[in-house]
C-alpha cells in the first residue's frame, strides 16, 4: 500500500506540472530560442516519467524503513517540498512564462533535492542512489533554464 501511495502522491505533482506544461510546448515554448544542447522535445516526457518512477521507488524504501521517526519525518517532509517545488517551476516556467524566476526557483529545487536525497541516505542507500539521474537532470535543466534565459 505504501507504495502505491508513493506512486499516487508522486504522479499527482507530476499531472499538476503537466497541466501547466503541455499546452505551452507546441506554442510558447516552441518559440523560444534555445541553445545548441536544447533536447528534442520528445524525450522529457520519458525522461521525467522514469524520473518520477524513480522518485516514487525512493520515497517508498523510506517509509517502510524501520528508522527513527524523527529521521523518516525529515526525509518525508524534504521529499514533499522538494516535489512541490518540481510542481511549482512547471507553474513559473510555462504557466506563468517566467523562465528568469523560474531559474531561480529551479536553483533552490535542486538544492531541495540535494537534502532529501542526503536525508534518505541516512536510511537507505538505494533510495539516496534513485536520486542521483534526477539530481543531473535538473542541474541538466537549470542550465538549459539559464540558457533560455539568456537567449530570450
Amino acid at each position: 500500500m505504501k507504495l502505491i501511495i508513493s506512486l499516487i502522491v508522486t504522479f499527482a505533482a507530476a499531472a499538476l506540472g503537466s497541466y501547466f506544461t503541455t499546452p505551452n510546448i507546441s506554442t510558447w515554448y516552441a518559440s523560444l530560442n534555445k541553445p545548441f544542447f536544447s533536447p528534442p522535445e520528445w524525450i522529457f516526457a520519458p525522461v521525467w516519467s522514469l524520473l518520477y518512477i524513480l522518485m516514487a521507488i525512493a520515497l517508498y524504501l523510506v517509509w517502510k524503513k524501520d528508522s527513527p521517526q524523527q529521521d523518516k519525518t525529515k526525509a518525508i517532509i524534504l521529499y514533499a517540498i522538494q516535489l512541490s517545488l518540481n510542481a511549482l517551476w512547471s507553474v513559473i516556467f510555462f504557466g506563468m512564462r517566467e523562465p528568469g524566476i523560474a531559474l531561480a526557483e529551479i536553483v533552490v529545487l535542486e538544492t531541495v533535492i540535494i537534502l532529501t536525497a542526503l536525508s534518505f541516505r541516512k536510511m537507505s542507500k538505494v533510495a539516496a542512489r534513485l536520486f542521483i539521474p534526477y539530481i543531473i537532470w535538473v542541474g541538466f535543466a537549470a542550465i538549459l533554464n539559464l540558457s533560455i534565459v539568456v537567449l530570450n
